[in-house]
């Protein structure tokens, strides 16, 4: 943290509807200045797509350095699906940001809030309230870039190792205490495919020994078939998943559909020293410029970046601030604030202006 006492926070907004999302978040953290002692300062820097096509990168070495230095980093959603590396991949500056600074553990909340409709039965009297977390540098994605592909042929290598492994399951448990402490199950289930590969077999065996130092958290194991069955039956038995990457990237989005889509869900991509905090959603291109996307995602992200600040560098109010805003937003769902993707009127000027009220 700087010597102002000044959270610096480094701001990539990204592409499509990603800057549009960014401002009421950046507008809900001022907010959260009028009416607290935390202070931030915002550095704006370029990523995405549109950086690619000015300058042939995805980011600048001084966005590298500015987030390399911020306390944390916001990010909006980048990336444009016409916009593409000579090799036919995407842009895709959050997954590089990813590799770069190891972050580990991808963070992906799944809480149903209030008011806000899901496909799954019961789900808003039982409600659903769980966190997959995603191994983010390794997994299937370790291959992203070195596949090898032939006229007959193309293969992609899966890595799994200890020092990752061992580090996602301490995190994992600890996020698991932590909700446990705050009323929540407290319970952590380890996703894989143990009983047809040798890596997740490798996997789980990690778990099992992790498990082993944290005995007050329950555990559970799950093939990702079998979960993913239960999670769209009896998703509110779940609190805490943790997963390979791959398996991650899948079971997040799913479970981002069971809470209302993509608009709701935050994420965060978290190592030992850096994070970066982005809605789960895209750039959106056929909505850009129209009002119409929801930043619900991007402000509760902005919500658990105060939240991981709180616990890194043990700012107490930090952790009340995140949760007021969460407060804030379940109290305008409440009071039938609906976005456009479930068939409203209320855009974006309208649920940032209901969230700053309820603030």
């Amino acid at each position: 943290m700087s010597a102002n006492n000044a959270l610096h926070i480094a701001v990539l907004s990204g592409d499509g509807i990603g800057p549009e999302v960014m401002a009421p978040a950046l507008e809900v953290l001022r907010k959260i200045e009028q009416t607290t002692d935390l202070k931030f300062r915002f550095t704006e820097a370029p990523a995405g797509a549109n950086e690619y096509l000015a300058t042939g990168k995805s980011m600048p070495e001084s966005t590298v350095r500015l987030c390399d230095e911020a306390d944390a980093i916001l990010l909006g959603a980048c990336g444009l699906p016409s916009v593409r590396y000579p090799d036919n991949t995407e842009i895709m500056p959050q997954v590089e940001l990813r590799f770069h600074f190891d972050l580990y553990a991808g963070v992906r909340p799944a809480r149903l809030i209030p008011g806000v409709p899901s496909p799954i039965v019961g789900a808003d009297a039982r409600g659903i309230d769980l966190v997959v977390i995603r191994e983010s540098t390794e997994g299937l994605f370790a291959s992203m870039g070195k596949g090898v592909v032939t006229d007959t042929e193309a293969r992609e290598t899966l890595v799994i190792t200890r020092k990752t492994s061992e580090r996602l399951f301490e995190f994992s448990f600890r996020l698991a205490e932590r909700r446990k402490a705050r009323g929540k199950p407290g319970q952590l289930t380890c996703v894989d495919k143990a009983n047809v590969f040798k890596a997740f077999a490798f996997f789980r065996e990690m778990f099992d020994e992790a498990a082993k130092r944290h005995p007050d958290v329950k555990t559970d194991r799950l093939y990702v078939d079998a979960c993913s069955a239960l999670l769209v039956k009896r998703p509110w038995d779940f609190d805490v998943m943790v997963m390979e990457n791959m398996f991650g990237d899948i079971l997040s989005d799913m479970t981002a559909g069971l809470i209302g889509g993509m608009g709701m869900a935050p994420s965060a991509d978290i190592g030992d020293r850096h994070a970066v905090f982005q809605p789960c959603h895209g750039t959106a291109p056929d909505i850009m410029g129209q009002g119409k996307a929801n930043p619900t995602g991007m402000i509760l992200s902005a919500a658990m970046m105060l939240d991981w600040l709180a616990d890194k560098h043990g700012i107490e109010q930090a952790a009340e601030a995140a949760e007021s805003i969460e407060r804030a937003v379940d109290k305008v769902y409440a009071d039938g604030i609906k976005p456009m993707e479930f068939g409203g009127r209320n855009g974006t000027a309208d649920i940032a202006k209901a969230v700053l009220a309820a603030l």
